[in-house]
């Protein structure tokens, strides 16, 4: 079961696509953060939704949100997978201890050794006001995402 609305979001250190660190609570105070977790770089699903948030970023990362994906490919994967797609946000490698930080947010699939696809929008305070879990082969409604991100975004721009 994926973390419920309203908790503080568990912090993690993942490195992205550049090798660079990213520490979720570099965004407290700062910006929300839309985190959406998927199961595996080069898949066809996973392709398709990274491929939408690519071309909703306008719509999704701003002044007051950072879109951040993670799932438990190498960075060098996703090195290349960004490389090739054209993808302009940080795709985090959660490789390292395996799935740590999906298994905090409650989305690893143990039996298969990948992230759910997990989706949570964490707040500039960072507390969860939106999470969801769709398995492996189930896509995920991103209307839903644009909503609460619509829905947080006066109380981003007050903070």
């Amino acid at each position: 079961m994926p973390i419920d609305v309203g908790v503080p979001a568990p912090d993690f250190v993942l490195k992205d696509q550049n090798n660079q660190e990213v520490r979720l609570t570099d965004f407290h105070g700062r910006k929300a953060v839309l985190l959406v977790f998927y199961p595996l770089a080069f898949s066809r699903r996973c392709h398709g939704e990274l491929t939408g948030i690519q071309q909703a970023l306008p719509r999704l990362a701003n002044d007051h949100v950072q879109v951040l994906t993670v799932s438990v490919d190498s960075v060098y994967s996703h090195k290349v997978w960004a490389g090739q797609e054209g993808f302009e946000f940080p795709m985090l490698a959660d490789f390292w201890p395996h799935g740590e930080v999906a298994r905090a947010y409650g989305v690893f699939d143990d039996e298969r050794g990948f992230a759910n696809r997990g989706t949570f929008l964490i707040d500039a305070g960072g507390v969860v006001r939106f999470a969801e879990m769709n398995g492996p082969g189930e896509a995920r409604d991103p209307e839903a995402w644009h909503a609460a991100v619509a829905a947080l975004r006066p109380r981003s721009a007050a903070g």
